[in-house]
């Protein structure tokens, strides 16, 4: 994901996309959890809702932390963000740090109800400085995030 700069007067709502670690395994990874589907079907889900809506998709996926906080930051310009913090989300405050300065409006979405799984999962440090999180509908979930973001900003 390159550097995002502002829609200039009226232009396409950029929407940042961030997928953390292990996404890059949908399809393959638990596919009973997660769904058949791989992250490159979703991010094309994504560019053509978007283009329905009149906005862009820039979508960014990495297994790093830092590389996360890093895209975070940069994304600070775009019109919203929608980020997949995967395990990140339990434990990384770091990344809610990112979030907490981010200018930009951001959703954490999940494909599975996080609060349906394991204990450990119940938690998210990252949700209390989001503007909102959508769980529990598979890939639609990003779909959700998209339509919440693009009518919100």
């Amino acid at each position: 994901m390159g550097e995002l700069t502002p829609a200039a007067g009226g232009g396409p709502k950029r929407i940042a996309v961030i997928h953390g670690p292990n996404l890059n395994l949908l399809g393959t990874r638990e596919p009973g959890i997660y769904g058949a589907g791989t992250l490159e079907e979703i991010n094309r889900r994504l560019a053509a809702a978007a283009a329905e809506f009149g906005a862009v998709c820039e979508c960014f996926q990495s297994n790093g932390e830092g590389e996360l906080v890093s895209a975070v930051q940069r994304a600070a310009l775009a019109d919203g963000v929608i980020l997949n913090a995967g395990a990140y989300t339990h434990y990384s405050i770091a990344l809610r740090d990112a979030v907490a300065a981010s200018a930009a409006p951001v959703v954490e979405v999940h494909l599975s109800n996080i609060h349906a799984r394991e204990a450990f999962r119940h938690v998210s440090v990252i949700a209390p400085v989001c503007r909102g999180v959508i769980a529990g509908f598979g890939a639609d979930s990003y779909l959700l995030a998209l339509r919440a973001l693009v009518g919100r900003v």
